[in-house]
């Protein structure tokens, strides 16, 4: 078992903290209601392999929700507030988030707005909330189709990270927390992309590689020392961002405009090409590097089709990314592969050429 002790919360690993879990925390403190915020899929794939190894509580609530990055709104929201009022919920009660980014972002937000403040802890279940939702403090919901446009900063209480949980996803769900980590390599350590990148033209299995815990291990540790420096995102942090000022645009764009799911990872994965090509155009990174990062991304996802008419729709999703600032759309962009910049303005036209250059899209 590994522990990262930060100021605020501890993350832990291993089957093994289930049981210091019970000792260390809910056996030294008390709390009036124990309740376990689910989805339909966690609660049908992870909730019986939880209370199977934690067997905490005598007596335990569950609130269920529906799947999926469309529920993370304020409609969701008032309905664990409505659960969280029926049972009586105090500010001695402790939520359990027990599932994907949505459960730990939406659930983090509804307990930390309830009552000014209720004490959760996060179980992440998908690889991607592993390594970066259910970690460093940021709680949101989408709100007039942007993403996180409402949320706070707060530190659940624990976070324990158990690779069991991983056998329950397919490997679209794998591919989509991938992207997250190839992320990491790309702005912060570059023998982590080289791992990465050998493995991906190698057609290692993610799920079945060795050397997935340390992976996993090496992603949350480069987030908490990033966050660790700015917490509240006003330089550093936002290096997390690469990738991101486009992939929500798109991510955005296919669930509110088109009416289909594009996963959070793939959308990442095409924002970073863009974004790569954007570092290229503007000879911050040489052409050989951009060709690199397109290769890897190109091998584990999909070129994407919009029509040319949308690509209006998508910049003016950009124009509310929260790192903005007097109407100027703020990137992060690599400087080279393990090094990224910030608060980067770029041509509104070289936005869109990235998007017509490197998306599948019809002309019409």
């Amino acid at each position: 078992m590994k522990i990262l002790n930060k100021p605020y919360y501890g993350i832990y690993f291993g089957k093994n903290y289930y049981k210091l879990l019970k000792n260390n925390f809910f056996n030294k403190n008390f709390f009036s209601k124990k309740i376990i915020l689910l989805d339909i899929n966690t609660k049908k794939y992870c909730l019986h392999y939880f209370l199977s190894k934690t067997n905490l509580f005598n007596k335990y609530y569950i609130i269920n929700i529906f799947s999926g990055e469309e529920e993370k709104n304020i409609y969701t929201c008032k309905k664990i507030w409505k659960n969280l009022i029926k049972l009586n919920a105090d500010r001695n009660s402790i939520v359990i988030n027990l599932g994907g980014g949505v459960i730990t972002d939406m659930g983090g937000f509804a307990c930390s707005v309830f009552k000014r403040g209720l004490n959760f802890i996060n179980i992440p279940t998908t690889l991607l909330s592993m390594i970066d939702a259910s970690i460093g403090g940021k709680t949101a919901i989408n709100f007039f189709s942007l993403k996180n446009e409402i949320g706070l900063f707060n530190y659940s209480k624990r976070i324990l990270i158990d690779k069991n949980y991983l056998k329950t996803l397919s490997e679209d769900e794998i591919k989509s927390g991938l992207s997250e980590i190839i992320k990491y390599g790309l702005i912060y350590d570059i023998n982590l992309w080289n791992l990465l990148k050998i493995r991906v033209f190698s057609k290692i299995k993610f799920l079945y590689d060795k050397l997935l815990y340390e992976i996993i291990y090496k992603s949350i540790n480069i987030k908490n020392n990033i966050i660790e420096k700015d917490y509240k995102e006003k330089g550093l942090r936002k290096i997390l961002n690469f990738g991101h000022t486009i992939g929500h645009a798109i991510e955005s764009y296919f669930i509110y405009n088109l009416n289909k799911r594009l996963s959070h990872g793939h959308s990442i994965a095409i924002g970073m090409i863009c974004e790569s090509w954007i570092s290229y155009k503007m000879k911050i990174i040489k052409k050989t590097e951009f060709e690199e990062i397109y290769n890897v991304l190109s091998i584990l996802y999909k070129q994407i089709k919009i029509y040319n008419s949308d690509i209006y729709k998508i910049l003016c999703f950009m124009k509310h990314d929260k790192k903005n600032k007097n109407k100027k759309i703020k990137f992060s962009l690599i400087k080279e592969i393990g090094y990224c910049l910030y608060n980067l303005e770029v041509d509104y036209e070289l936005i869109k050429e990235s998007i017509q250059n490197n998306l599948i899209y019809d002309r019409k």
